[in-house]
């Protein structure tokens, strides 16, 4: 009987152990996905701090203040930091990526032209004439909040005349193209403008047989 007693006695303890190691064993949960945050329009030259939001397999939500890689997809657009600080460059969309173990998440970061106060218009090749049958592209720099920009794609292209035979401008890019054909000396001014405050800055150009 007391053999009996033993065994049944150590099963029991044997039972409780049990219970109590299963009821204080603990996993980790397991990051799911991650969100990134905010999706804003910054200006040039102006910082937003970034946060990343990680959801896990238990349901739960946690925001991820370590361990978070940060990426942009345009750095000519947005730089961002190692802690998430993304700083605008020069105006466009860049897409911000927050990275952990094997998730990852992003946002879209709007950059505008902040504090623009001249627009200097040159030749990307430096000429001030070209022969009817070429092209030559057209660069604007901007000067905002006391760095020099690239704006000529977030510009408005045009000539002075507007209307020139044989010869025109991509409103969008600024590349003036010309064919081949006429013989006289054109003079004219290619002119970009920033719609949104109306600086302009021109260049005198020749276009020639």
């Amino acid at each position: 009987m007391q053999a009996c007693k033993t065994v049944g006695t150590s099963i029991t303890l044997l039972a409780i152990v049990l219970g109590l190691g299963c009821e204080g064993f603990f996993v980790d949960p397991v990051l799911t996905g991650i969100t990134v945050g905010p999706g804003v329009t910054i200006q040039t030259g102006t910082t937003v701090q970034m946060s990343a939001v990680g959801t896990f397999n238990d349901g739960s939500q946690k925001r991820l203040s370590s361990n978070v890689f940060w990426s942009s997809g345009s750095p000519n657009v947005a730089t961002v930091s190692s802690s998430g600080i993304v700083t605008g460059v020069a105006p466009g969309q860049s897409q911000i990526t927050g990275s952990s173990e094997t998730v990852s998440g992003s946002a879209t970061v709007t950059v505008t032209i902040g504090g623009l106060t001249s627009i200097q218009v040159t030749a990307k090749d430096g000429l001030t004439n070209i022969t009817y049958g070429s092209s030559e592209q057209f660069i604007a720099t901007g000067t905002a909040n006391g760095h020099q920009i690239d704006i000529t794609n977030s510009v408005s292209w045009s000539t002075n005349p507007s209307s020139i035979p044989s010869v025109s401008i991509d409103s969008n890019t600024g590349l003036l193209t010309t064919t081949s054909g006429p013989t006289d000396v054109v003079q004219f001014e290619v002119i970009a403008t920033d719609q949104s405050t109306g600086i302009s800055d021109a260049l005198n150009f020749t276009v020639r047989p």
